[in-house]
C-alpha cells in the first residue's frame, strides 16, 4: 500500500505534511495517519470479500453440492465471520505499527471489562448467534413458536433474528432469546404438518357414513397430503352433538394453517351436504314441573 500513500502524500512545506507524518505512540504501538487509511482501505476490502464469498457459497457452491437452503445460509455466514476475524487479526498490525499478540490481549480485557458493564446482552446476542448458525436448532425457512409468536424464520444476523408472521409482518427477536426460552419448531426436520379439524353431527347420523364423508373431504382437498393419510377419529358423545376430529397433513399450507383450516372446513360441508349429514344446533330441553299459579286479580268496583 506503499504506492497509495505516496500519491496523496502532501507537501513537505505544509502543515498537513507535519500532521501526516506524525507518528503518535500509544504504549507498544504507533498510529499514523497513512497507516489508519491503508488499515481502513483494507478492512472496507475484506468486508466486501467476506460478503461476496458468502453469496456466492449460499447461492451457487453449497446448493450444488446438495446442502438446504438454511444449511448453506448457516455455513456461509460462520464462514464469513471466519474471513473477517482472520482479516481484522492480519490488519491491524498494518494500521497500528508495533501491534503484536500481547497488545491483542490487553484490548481483549478492556473489552471484557466493557462487556461486564454495558455490552453484556450484545455479547450474549452475538455468541447466542454464533450457537444458533453452529447447531441449528433453528435455520432460515423453520416454521416456529416462541413466547406466543408464530413465525417463518427468514433471516439470522450475528445479534438478532427476523421471524415473519403470517400478516407479513417482520419481528426482530433478540438471538439469546432462541437459546434460553424453549422454542417449538413445526417445520424442523419436516415440512409437513398434520392439522386437528374438529366438527360435531347429529346425533341420529350414521357413525360409519360420518367416517366416510369426512375422508371423502380430505381427499377433495388439493393441498392435503395422501401419505400420510388422513385419519377420523370418533371423540365424544357431546351435549348436542357426535364430536369428530378429521386428522390430515399438508406440506405447502403448513406456514399458512388458517387458510388450510378454512379449505378443510369447505370441503367437510360439502362432503356432508353431499350425503345428507346434518351439523345440529344446540338445543337444550326444558322441563316445567309445576306453573306457577296466576297472581290474585284486584276485585272491580260497582
Amino acid at each position: 500500500m506503499k504506492f497509495i500513500t505516496a500519491a496523496v502524500q502532501p507537501a513537505e512545506d505544509s502543515w498537513w505534511y507535519t500532521l501526516w507524518s506524525t507518528s503518535y505512540d500509544m504504549g507498544s504501538f504507533a498510529i499514523t495517519i497513512p497507516s489508519l487509511l491503508t488499515g481502513l482501505l483494507l478492512l472496507i476490502l475484506v468486508w466486501i470479500a467476506s460478503g461476496l464469498v458468502k453469496r456466492l457459497l449460499a447461492r451457487r457452491f453449497f446448493p450444488r453440492i446438495g446442502l438446504s437452503h438454511g444449511a448453506s445460509l448457516a455455513t456461509a455466514a460462520l464462514i464469513g465471520y471466519a474471513i473477517l476475524f482472520i482479516g481484522l487479526l492480519t490488519i491491524l498490525p498494518i494500521a497500528l505499527p508495533g501491534f503484536n499478540l500481547a497488545t491483542l490481549s490487553v484490548i481483549a480485557g478492556a473489552l471484557s471489562f466493557g462487556i461486564g458493564f454495558g455490552l453484556r446482552n450484545i455479547a450474549d446476542n452475538f455468541v447466542s448467534g454464533l450457537i444458533l448458525l453452529t447447531e441449528r436448532p433453528i435455520k432460515i425457512g423453520d416454521r416456529i413458536e416462541i413466547d406466543n409468536l408464530q413465525g417463518m424464520i427468514v433471516e439470522i444476523r450475528a445479534r438478532s433474528t427476523t421471524v415473519r408472521t403470517n400478516d407479513n409482518v417482520d419481528i426482530i427477536v433478540p438471538n439469546s432469546q432462541f437459546v434460553d426460552n424453549r422454542i417449538t419448531n413445526l417445520s424442523h426436520n419436516d415440512n409437513r404438518i398434520r392439522f386437528r379439524v374438529a366438527v360435531g353431527v347429529h346425533y341420529k347420523s350414521d357413525i360409519e357414513e360420518v367416517e366416510k364423508a369426512l375422508l371423502e373431504a380430505a381427499e377433495n382437498c388439493p393441498n392435503a397430503l395422501s401419505e400420510p393419510p388422513p385419519g377420523v377419529r370418533f371423540l365424544e358423545f357431546g351435549d348436542s352433538s357426535l364430536n369428530f376430529e378429521l386428522r390430515v397433513w399438508s406440506e405447502k399450507l403448513q406456514p399458512r394453517p388458517n387458510a388450510f383450516v378454512s379449505e378443510v372446513n369447505k370441503a367437510i360441508w360439502h362432503s356432508f351436504k353431499k350425503n345428507g349429514i346434518e351439523i345440529p344446533y344446540p338445543q337444550r330441553d326444558l322441563y316445567v314441573k309445576q306453573w306457577p299459579s296466576p297472581p290474585d286479580q284486584p276485585k272491580s268496583r260497582s
